[in-house]
């Protein structure tokens, strides 16, 4: 096994990590600061893997299937938690999944078809703001604005979520065309 996959197996692992560190009570105030860095740690392998695979061409059909597969269950299972610590509310956590399943469904009838759907810049900006809202409701910190910035990053992450999957499904709807 190479090493991005190793990476992606490593992030599925950090999940309950990242869980235990956020609900156990054992930590008290510490255990949001210690889930945080877990939660940092593993959305980077998820930068680390990907950079490695390409550049040194180990691009598997393992990391091809897990890689997203990974990401979507770290966020997920972030945003679960977030809804059980009353930090994010749960309409907001079924639009983000919800997503998620779609375009999944999307990439899978592409692929039985042999079209990939690669990922969108308004995908990887989504990532990238539901991870930094994930990291800012964790940490739920007592400062001025600071709940004010979580709000912001919510919505800004459902906007970029809604956003993408529109672009998502207006730039392959042919996929979904009966085929003759």
């Amino acid at each position: 096994m190479n090493l991005p996959n190793k990476l992606t197996i490593l992030r599925v692992v950090l999940i309950p990590v990242y869980v235990f560190f956020l609900w156990y009570p054992g930590f008290g105030e510490y255990g949001s600061y210690l889930a945080v860095a877990v939660f940092i740690f593993a959305s980077l392998t998820d930068l680390l893997d990907g950079k490695i695979a390409r550049k040194y061409n180990l691009v598997t059909n393992f990391g091809k299937f897990m890689d997203p597969l990974a990401d979507k269950l770290l966020v997920c299972a972030a945003l679960i938690c977030l809804v059980e610590t009353g930090a994010l509310a749960a309409w907001i956590v079924i639009v983000i999944i919800s997503r998620e399943f779609i375009i999944s469904g999307f990439r899978l009838v592409a692929s039985d078809n042999g079209i990939v759907i690669a990922a969108s810049y308004w995908g990887k900006f989504k990532t990238t703001f539901q991870m930094l809202m994930i990291i800012v409701l964790t940490l739920d910190l007592d400062w001025p604005y600071f709940d004010l910035l979580g709000l912001g990053l919510t919505y800004a992450a459902l906007a970029l979520t809604l956003i993408s999957l529109a672009d998502y499904v207006v730039k392959n709807k042919d996929v979904l065309k009966e085929q003759a």
